[in-house]
């Protein structure tokens, strides 16, 4: 049976348990949210990536060595600035946590339908969930390792030009 009580503000509804109707919990907003920002994080990646022309994990740092000049080249061939190819690697590097958080967010979300409908099968639910989740962030751990190992190498192995393999506007 619905009752509901007055609030100097509002009016609400209230369920059996004590809930209110068409209001959400702080569990649910949380996730939405996380969701959102994941979303939002993709999707300011993608335009960027299209708008710089590349990524930076998969790039390359040039030293030439007859005008002491460091070019900073996206995966796409693309020679930007230091600071928009740091920005590329770090944005890279963002992905894969984020989508994580997004999986994990509405895994939390789904998570009382599927413990429920796993009741009967050979794992039951919320082991389920607990290995489900455990795989989505040992294997974010590792990609998001290997990127981090990949974008720091950009930085360590330069390709050295000197010489005849120098562009034309810097050959003395």
């Amino acid at each position: 049976m619905a009752k509901s009580f007055t609030d100097k503000r509002k009016t609400t509804a209230l369920t059996d348990d004590g809930s209110a109707y068409g209001e959400m919990d702080r569990k649910t907003r949380i996730c939405i949210c996380v969701i959102l920002v994941g979303l939002l994080n993709f999707l300011v990646f993608a335009i960027l990536y299209m708008f710089i022309g590349g990524e930076a994990v998969f790039g390359h740092v040039e030293q030439i060595t007859a005008t002491d000049q460091t070019r900073y080249i996206l995966q796409s061939g693309r020679e930007v600035s230091l600071g928009i190819y740091l920005y590329s690697g770090i944005h890279s590097l963002s992905i894969w946590p984020t989508v994580a958080a997004v999986m994990l967010a509405m895994l939390a979300l789904a998570k009382d339908r599927i413990v429920l409908s796993m009741h009967s099968a050979i794992v039951r639910g919320r082991a389920f969930l607990t290995i489900l989740a455990t795989v989505i962030t040992m294997t974010v751990v590792v990609i998001t390792i290997w990127f981090i190992l990949q974008f720091s190498e950009t930085f360590a192995v330069q390709k050295i030009i000197d010489g005849p393999d120098a562009p034309a506007a810097v050959r003395p």
